[in-house]
């Protein structure tokens, strides 16, 4: 926890990735939070500059993944603006012993954590709300050279999904294994 009044962090079991849970003022108009205010970030040591926002749309049972960008890399800030995802991350640093390890959080609309996500890790998600509302700050442009995917439910990670029969992209069921993406 850091001494900042707005934020807590909150380390996951992997090192790198954080869950961010911000101060929320609720009143009878409804409430008030700040999303992102890059100084009290790089207070809780997210030093990242943001320069592309994403939102994505799903539907329930839908997983996103498994996506990362190979050069130079990109970090994330995730957050649910309405509905609930379980948010899962891959260890994908060949050089620590937490390579191909796997953390999965839920998020939601209402709390409105968020989940930092550093460079060397991949990243995907299931929508297990009827519909999920996803924004995410990223640390470099897409580039589609760059990017890269492998199979969600690919039995060398173990990523335990909470749907049975996800609806994916063609290029999600068609991702290579773990091991072939990260040769």
């Amino acid at each position: 926890m850091s001494n900042n009044k707005q934020l807590e962090i909150i380390s996951l079991q992997l090192p790198g990735p954080k869950r961010i849970r911000p101060c929320i003022f609720n009143d009878e108009r409804g409430f008030f939070l700040e999303c992102y205010r890059q100084p009290a970030y790089q207070e809780l040591g997210i030093e990242e500059r943001f320069v592309q926002v994403n939102h994505s749309f799903s539907k329930k049972g839908t997983i996103r993944g498994m996506h990362f960008q190979n050069f130079p890399g990109q970090a994330k800030l995730i957050t649910v603006i309405t509905g609930r995802i379980f948010d899962v991350v891959v260890d994908i640093r060949k050089s620590l012993p937490t390579f191909g390890k796997w953390e999965g959080v839920y998020l939601d609309g209402d709390t409105h954590e968020q989940l930092f996500i550093p460079v060397g890790f991949a990243h995907g998600f299931c929508v297990v709300s009827e519909e999920a509302h996803v924004l995410y700050k990223v640390s470099t442009i897409y580039d589609p050279k760059e990017e890269k995917t492998f199979l969600y439910n690919d039995p060398s990670v173990g990523i335990k999904w909470p749907v049975g029969a996800p609806l994916l992209s063609e290029r999600d069921r068609q991702a290579p294994s773990f091991n072939e993406a990260l040769r």
